[in-house]
């Protein structure tokens, strides 16, 4: 899995290195947290989508190995959330790229990013 983060408040960011923690322990599903999106199979996408953020989203879109699985994570990566009426909002995630699941929250927490993760693979 590959994560990109939009401009937001970073608890997402937080809640998704938890994630990786021992007591979460994400690898114990076969998810590694990778550097490239060249050799990812799932993006991870938090925080609102600026104007500044939005061609690099769709460029990191663009580089991913088909299929990849999106999941939007966090208030802001699923609606905007508290930025959404700022005048550099480029748009939720969903209306830059396809989005597979959704996983709302301000933050989510570990439990529920790893559960939606593993809902969408189990789905696929």
């Amino acid at each position: 899995m590959f994560h990109f983060g939009g401009a937001s408040c970073n608890n997402c960011d937080i809640e998704i290195l938890a994630c990786l923690t021992p007591r979460y322990d994400v690898e114990r599903f076969g998810m590694l947290l990778v550097g490239s999106i060249r050799h990812a199979d799932v993006l991870l996408v938090n925080g609102s989508i600026n104007k500044k953020d939005k061609p690099r989203l769709l460029e990191i879109y663009e580089q991913a190995p088909k299929p990849v699985l999106v999941v939007a994570i966090g208030a802001c990566g699923c609606t905007g959330g508290i930025f959404a009426e700022g005048n550099t909002f480029a748009g939720p995630v969903d209306k830059i790229i396809p989005v597979d699941a959704y996983i709302p929250g301000c933050p989510p927490k570990p439990e529920a990013i790893l559960a939606g993760i593993v809902k969408l693979l189990g789905k696929n």
